[in-house]
């Protein structure tokens, strides 16, 4: 699909019946793109319509061209992806985020809370409490400051997206190696490393955010679900624990796995987000 940004890929399921049922709109993390929801599309869609697309510059979405034309900012990707929902004729939807996916869909909620019929929050973090001490140093890293560039860089590289991958979990022989060997051969792709490069030094317009995003959860009081996975190295237990502070009534379970916790625990997972879906109330009710 084209938007004014990019040209925008997407899977989409096609439930057997959807009786009333809001679709499932899945925004996917770092370093990775849509196929990181391929196992729990597989394991819901007949039931549920789910919709994962991938960011500008990530998976199988083109970089916008020419180059230059796009910023790399967490609000323009929101600004893209929020094309994309208006594109599909999306009224109300369930949120699930991941990672990068909270400050693209939080920012899209807090513009447009008549979209959001419920959100699903998967190490995804919105409060201070919940970075790690690795995670401050980096979202603190300047643009001038050359080691930290290099260190950012790290991230980019094959061991630095298997550390996002294996960090915390219980079981390494249960990861499958097809996520990081994808995730790591659209990181290579022309160009893609400096678009990323641009997104990390814009995470600390994320923080900043985080006030807007709590007093949007608080306002909007919405059914929440909140999926960790606890030995995450960069979003710690904390910040799962946080959105219990805006979101008193969500329900909160925790995996002990690390940050990509669909990958370990897919699962338990799957029908935790089933049943949540399914206890929403139906349109037209």
């Amino acid at each position: 699909m084209n938007t004014a940004a990019a040209e925008i890929f997407y899977r989409e399921t096609v439930p057997e019946v959807v009786e009333g049922r809001p679709p499932i709109l899945l925004l996917h993390g770092f370093p990775s793109s849509s196929h990181q929801y391929s196992g729990l599309m597989r394991r819901l869609g007949r039931e549920f319509h789910m919709i994962a697309p991938d960011y500008p510059g990530f998976g199988q979405s083109h970089d916008v061209s020419p180059p230059g034309a796009f910023a790399y900012s967490f609000e323009n990707i929101s600004r893209t992806i929020e094309e994309f929902i208006d594109k599909l004729s999306l009224e109300r939807f369930v949120l699930y985020v991941f990672d990068f996916g909270a400050p693209v869909g939080f920012r899209i909620a807090a513009r447009r809370r008549d979209l959001i019929a419920g959100v699903i929050i998967q190490n995804a973090n919105a409060y201070e409490a919940g970075l790690s001490d690795a995670a401050r140093r980096l979202v603190s890293i300047p643009r001038h400051d050359e080691a930290g560039l290099k260190e950012l860089d790290g991230l980019l590289t094959l061991e630095g997206t298997k550390f996002q991958y294996f960090t915390g979990v219980a079981d390494p022989e249960s990861i499958s190696p097809d996520g990081y060997t994808l995730d790591q051969l659209y990181l290579d792709l022309p160009g893609r490393k400096a678009h990323l490069i641009d997104l990390l030094l814009d995470y600390k317009s994320n923080v900043d955010a985080y006030p807007v995003w709590q007093e949007w959860l608080r306002q909007a009081s919405l059914p929440a679900q909140i999926l960790w996975g606890r030995n995450d190295p960069f979003f710690v237990e904390a910040g799962a624990r946080a959105y219990l502070t805006d979101l008193p009534n969500a329900e909160l379970h925790l995996f002990d796995t690390g940050h990509f916790a669909l990958e370990e625990r897919l699962d338990a997972i799957a029908p935790l987000v089933a049943g949540f879906v399914n206890r929403l109330p139906k349109f037209g009710t």
